[in-house]
């Protein structure tokens, strides 16, 4: 990797797993063993700080994670089994269902303080092409006060109460959607309010499967 550096290459790093489950990062005890944020890049492979370019974040339509801890937007309702079950949600190598919620844009703005993500990838916003009202949780709550910090232990996290902005679904397929101007003027709202909410451009928007799915914004 030095070499390729030294010779003006692009090295690839793509992380598992997500920033919630890291092991300084993440809702601890509730993580895995390792680092899953972009410090891993230098810590795990010796790549230097100086060298770390494009940071890119990879974040679903809606929220989803395996196993226990507090997932302050999930729907422990007919909203999450759609969301579930139409996205196919389970884990890679348990097989469990994934617990499933409404995006929050609390948790991405956190992670986006410990990785500096220059731009973001969209993905599965196919999945929400049923649901007429669609919710994004924006802001958390703690015994009725607004908090502008992430919880540090599962107790307080459990505390919260999550502020959602409320908008209209589109209802209709977007799988054959290749362009962002061929997308629903409701579903174009939905990236570009999620694109204000977190700070940082969504370049990408995934409606499906293919690699062809992938919407380029800019």
């Amino acid at each position: 990797m030095d070499k390729a550096l030294r010779n003006n290459k692009k090295i690839l790093v793509e992380g598992a797993n997500a920033t919630m489950l890291d092991i300084d990062f993440g809702t601890y005890p509730i993580v895995t063993s390792s680092n899953c944020s972009v410090g891993a890049v230098c810590t795990g492979l010796g790549i230097p700080t100086t060298r770390v370019g494009t940071v890119v974040g990879v974040v679903k339509a809606y929220t989803t994670r395996v196993g226990g801890g507090v997932v302050p937007t999930e729907q422990k309702n007919e909203i999450g089994n759609t969301l579930q079950e139409t996205g196919r949600e389970f884990g890679v190598t348990t097989g469990r269902r994934r617990r499933c919620g409404w995006l929050d844009t609390f948790v991405v703005n956190y992670t986006n303080k410990i990785n500096g993500y220059t731009m973001i990838a969209l993905t599965k916003l196919d999945i929400l092409d049923k649901f007429e009202e669609l919710k994004i949780g924006h802001a958390y709550k703690i015994k009725g006060k607004v908090i502008e910090y992430m919880p540090a232990t599962l107790e307080e996290l459990a505390q919260v109460e999550v502020e959602y902005i409320t908008m209209p679904g589109w209802l209709a397929d977007i799988s054959t959607c290749r362009k962002f101007s061929d997308l629903p003027t409701n579903a174009q709202n939905y990236v570009r309010k999620v694109e204000e909410l977190i700070g940082v451009p969504i370049k990408w928007v995934g409606v499906g499967q293919a690699r062809s799915s992938m919407i380029q914004l800019f």
